[in-house]
Protein backbone atom coordinates (compact mmCIF):
# COMPACT_ATOMS: atom_id res chain seq x y z
CA UNK A 1 0.00 0.00 0.00
CA UNK A 2 1.40 3.69 -0.62
CA UNK A 3 1.57 6.22 1.32
CA UNK A 4 -1.33 8.11 -1.28
CA UNK A 5 -3.88 5.92 -0.16
CA UNK A 6 -3.59 5.44 3.40
CA UNK A 7 -4.11 9.33 3.53
CA UNK A 8 -7.66 9.97 4.36
CA UNK A 9 -7.42 14.01 3.85
CA UNK A 10 -7.62 15.00 0.71
CA UNK A 11 -4.06 16.65 -0.49
CA UNK A 12 -6.66 20.03 -1.80
CA UNK A 13 -7.79 20.47 1.78
CA UNK A 14 -4.59 20.36 3.30
CA UNK A 15 -3.38 22.83 0.67
CA UNK A 16 -6.30 25.42 1.61
CA UNK A 17 -4.55 25.12 5.54
CA UNK A 18 -1.69 25.28 3.72
CA UNK A 19 -2.44 28.48 2.33
CA UNK A 20 -4.72 29.83 5.28
CA UNK A 21 -1.51 29.74 7.13
CA UNK A 22 0.41 31.11 5.67
CA UNK A 23 -2.16 34.22 5.55
CA UNK A 24 -2.29 33.80 9.44
CA UNK A 25 1.51 33.86 10.04
CA UNK A 26 2.15 36.82 7.40
CA UNK A 27 0.05 38.64 10.57
CA UNK A 28 1.82 41.30 12.38
CA UNK A 29 0.68 42.84 15.71
CA UNK A 30 -2.11 45.55 15.12
CA UNK A 31 -0.55 49.07 15.14
CA UNK A 32 -3.91 50.54 14.89
CA UNK A 33 -6.03 50.73 17.90
CA UNK A 34 -9.04 49.45 15.78
CA UNK A 35 -9.68 47.88 12.46
CA UNK A 36 -11.98 51.10 11.84
CA UNK A 37 -9.12 52.99 11.99
CA UNK A 38 -7.40 52.34 8.94
CA UNK A 39 -9.18 50.17 6.18
CA UNK A 40 -7.21 48.58 3.26
CA UNK A 41 -8.29 51.25 0.83
CA UNK A 42 -6.79 53.94 2.87
CA UNK A 43 -3.91 51.77 4.26
CA UNK A 44 -3.62 48.54 2.20
CA UNK A 45 -0.90 47.01 4.65
CA UNK A 46 -3.61 47.03 7.52
CA UNK A 47 -4.32 43.69 5.85
CA UNK A 48 -1.43 42.07 8.00
CA UNK A 49 -2.81 43.22 11.00
CA UNK A 50 -3.80 41.09 13.61
CA UNK A 51 -6.99 41.94 15.09
CA UNK A 52 -8.36 39.69 17.50
CA UNK A 53 -11.48 39.47 14.95
CA UNK A 54 -9.38 38.37 12.23
CA UNK A 55 -11.52 36.41 9.81
CA UNK A 56 -8.38 34.27 8.60
CA UNK A 57 -8.55 32.59 12.19
CA UNK A 58 -12.40 32.07 11.96
CA UNK A 59 -11.82 30.77 7.95
CA UNK A 60 -8.99 28.56 9.30
CA UNK A 61 -11.00 27.23 12.80
CA UNK A 62 -14.33 26.59 10.76
CA UNK A 63 -12.74 24.82 7.60
CA UNK A 64 -10.43 22.50 10.17
CA UNK A 65 -14.02 22.21 12.56
CA UNK A 66 -16.12 21.28 9.35
CA UNK A 67 -13.58 18.28 8.60
CA UNK A 68 -14.69 14.87 9.69
CA UNK A 69 -12.82 13.38 12.74
CA UNK A 70 -10.54 10.82 10.26
CA UNK A 71 -9.40 13.88 8.51
CA UNK A 72 -8.26 16.15 11.52
CA UNK A 73 -6.48 13.28 12.24
CA UNK A 74 -4.97 12.84 8.90
CA UNK A 75 -3.94 16.73 9.06
CA UNK A 76 -2.48 16.10 12.65
CA UNK A 77 -0.53 13.56 11.47
CA UNK A 78 0.75 15.54 8.67
CA UNK A 79 2.12 18.11 10.70
CA UNK A 80 3.63 15.33 12.85
CA UNK A 81 5.49 13.95 10.00
CA UNK A 82 6.54 17.10 8.48
CA UNK A 83 8.41 18.26 11.49
CA UNK A 84 9.36 14.72 11.95
CA UNK A 85 7.53 13.36 14.86
CA UNK A 86 6.80 10.47 12.76
CA UNK A 87 7.87 9.09 9.93
CA UNK A 88 6.46 8.57 6.54
CA UNK A 89 6.10 4.96 7.12
CA UNK A 90 4.06 5.54 10.66
CA UNK A 91 1.66 7.58 9.43
CA UNK A 92 -0.97 5.19 10.85
CA UNK A 93 0.39 5.22 13.87
CA UNK A 94 0.54 8.97 13.71
CA UNK A 95 -2.88 9.14 12.99
CA UNK A 96 -3.89 7.02 16.10
CA UNK A 97 -1.79 8.75 18.31
CA UNK A 98 -3.93 11.86 17.07
CA UNK A 99 -7.34 10.47 17.56
CA UNK A 100 -6.36 8.90 21.25
CA UNK A 101 -4.12 12.48 22.32
CA UNK A 102 -6.87 15.08 21.15
CA UNK A 103 -8.43 16.60 23.90
CA UNK A 104 -9.10 20.35 22.31
CA UNK A 105 -10.35 21.86 19.48
CA UNK A 106 -8.32 20.69 16.45
CA UNK A 107 -8.40 23.75 14.90
CA UNK A 108 -7.00 25.55 17.99
CA UNK A 109 -4.22 23.04 18.54
CA UNK A 110 -3.06 24.07 15.03
CA UNK A 111 -2.92 27.47 15.05
CA UNK A 112 -1.04 27.03 18.25
CA UNK A 113 2.08 25.35 16.20
CA UNK A 114 4.85 27.60 15.07
CA UNK A 115 5.70 26.95 11.46
CA UNK A 116 2.22 25.06 10.85
CA UNK A 117 2.01 26.14 7.07
CA UNK A 118 5.70 24.73 6.27
CA UNK A 119 5.06 21.20 8.56
CA UNK A 120 1.94 20.37 6.78
CA UNK A 121 3.77 21.14 3.46
CA UNK A 122 6.38 19.10 4.43
CA UNK A 123 4.37 16.38 5.21
CA UNK A 124 2.36 15.93 2.07
CA UNK A 125 5.96 16.20 0.60
CA UNK A 126 7.22 13.43 2.57
CA UNK A 127 4.07 10.91 1.85
CA UNK A 128 4.71 11.55 -2.47
CA UNK A 129 2.97 14.63 -2.91
CA UNK A 130 3.79 17.47 -4.60
CA UNK A 131 2.69 20.65 -2.13
CA UNK A 132 3.43 23.37 -4.41
CA UNK A 133 1.30 21.42 -7.29
CA UNK A 134 -1.27 21.03 -4.98
CA UNK A 135 -1.55 24.77 -3.79
CA UNK A 136 -1.46 26.01 -7.22
CA UNK A 137 -4.63 24.07 -8.68
CA UNK A 138 -6.25 25.71 -5.13
CA UNK A 139 -5.64 28.94 -6.17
Amino acid sequence: MSPRAALEIAPEKVAHVIIKAREYDAKVGAWNSSPHEGDADEDPSSILEDFASDPTVAEIVGFVDALNDDEQAHLVALLWIGRGTFEPEELEEAVETAKAEQTNSTASYLLGQPLLSDYLEEGLEKLGYSAGDIESDVL
